[in-house]
């Protein structure tokens, strides 16, 4: 990562402001430093270190990561040559992955920020996810490819002073979805990806596993497909266990908002649970998250605002107002105490979900 010699050149101003409250309103605290169209936030929280991370994708090609809290920035990680569609942070915080418009991959080391590994793709890579064990990464894109990535072999092929461009490495499994594209990618379990595509459909495919794992063939069907009935290209997806248990994906497509059982224990695991028409579109950006308690949940798309729902009746209990953009993506902090929301106009902004400076708000429901 740039080192803080070099953040006046990576992030200008770049120092947080707030939170506070005006008239019982959150005011967010403004990360700003990006300087094109936000495109995706993800949290991650490393209990031994008492410390949380949001790592960001952006348009300007260098995706950053944070302090989850503070906002402050950390480090940026520079080396795509086109928009980043995707970041991401394996479970130990050691090592992130990106996707990009330049047609890769990238694995960074999460701590130097140093780049490892350029994985070469066909057309855009929308989307990259660690599997909850550390041992895989799996991406998709504009080839309607879902690529399954070894990152002991992936790791194993840099060797200094070797470039990182110059290593050229096939996926384990590599899965075709003839006729779509695929947005947004997310492991189940170990041994379970799915894939939000563009047809509104979320395909679900068992990865095998074990020492034999890579001489099996591609998975060539999927073992379930959750369908949105909107034909419309899944924006966005998220994976939450709520504090009663239950194992829900969150899905933003067309106009409304999605919630599935996935809860493989479940008998009716892929099932819809709940479908709620929210007032804004997702056909060019945004998304939508569940809280942690499991009760109500955040929506942002295409107007400036973030709402604030009902996860039972989808109705509006608050909105989130101060982007001067398009909502482009959002995600709760792990204990939900706070989301992150991030824009068109090229800011992240971190909102408190419970009481600021005493006044009772909305987002109060959150806690």
């Amino acid at each position: 990562m740039t080192n803080q010699s070099a953040a006046a050149v990576a992030v200008s101003n770049s120092k947080p402001s707030g939170p506070a409250s005006r008239g019982g309103q959150v005011i967010p605290i403004v990360c700003p430093g990006h300087t094109r169209p936000l495109a995706e936030l993800q949290f991650l929280h490393l209990p031994d270190e008492n410390k949380t991370l949001l790592v960001s994708a952006c348009h300007d090609k260098l995706p950053m990561l944070r302090d989850g809290l503070s906002g402050d920035w950390i480090g940026t990680l520079q080396g795509h040559k086109g928009a980043v569609w995707s970041a991401t942070l394996d479970k130990t915080g050691s090592l992130a992955a990106t996707g990009s418009g330049d047609f890769c991959a990238k694995l960074w080391d999460g701590v130097t920020g140093k780049e490892l590994v350029t994985l070469q793709h066909g057309h855009i890579v929308k989307t990259c996810a660690f599997s909850p064990d550390s041992l895989y990464l799996a991406t998709g894109g504009q080839e309607g490819k879902v690529r399954v990535y070894s990152l002991e072999t992936a790791l194993q092929t840099y060797q200094p002073p070797k470039s990182a461009t110059a290593a050229e490495l096939e996926p384990c499994w590599t899965i075709a979805v003839p006729g779509t594209t695929i947005l947004k990618v997310c492991w189940l379990d170990s041994n379970t990806v799915l894939a939000g595509c563009g047809d509104g459909k979320i395909r679900v495919w068992s990865i095998p596993s074990g020492a034999d794992a890579n001489d099996v063939a591609n998975p060539e069907q999927p073992v379930a497909i959750m369908d949105t009935a909107t034909g419309k290209e899944i924006r966005d997806m998220d994976l939450a266990i709520t504090g009663n248990g239950a194992t829900i994906l969150t899905v933003a497509s067309s106009n409304q908002v999605l919630f599935f059982n996935v809860d493989t224990k479940s008998s009716s695991c892929f099932s819809l649970l709940k479908q709620h028409k929210v007032p804004i579109h997702f056909l060019n950006e945004g998304g939508a998250c569940l809280h942690p308690n499991g009760r109500v949940f955040i929506a942002g798309g295409s107007d400036l605002w973030v709402r604030l729902c009902d996860y039972e009746t989808g109705e509006v209990l608050d909105t989130f107002k101060g982007h001067h953009g398009p909502i482009r993506c959002l995600r709760y902090n792990p204990n939900g105490s706070a989301f992150a929301s991030g824009s068109e106009d090229g800011t992240i902004r971190l909102w408190e979900t419970t009481k600021a400076d005493g006044a009772e708000t909305a987002a109060g429901v959150c806690k």
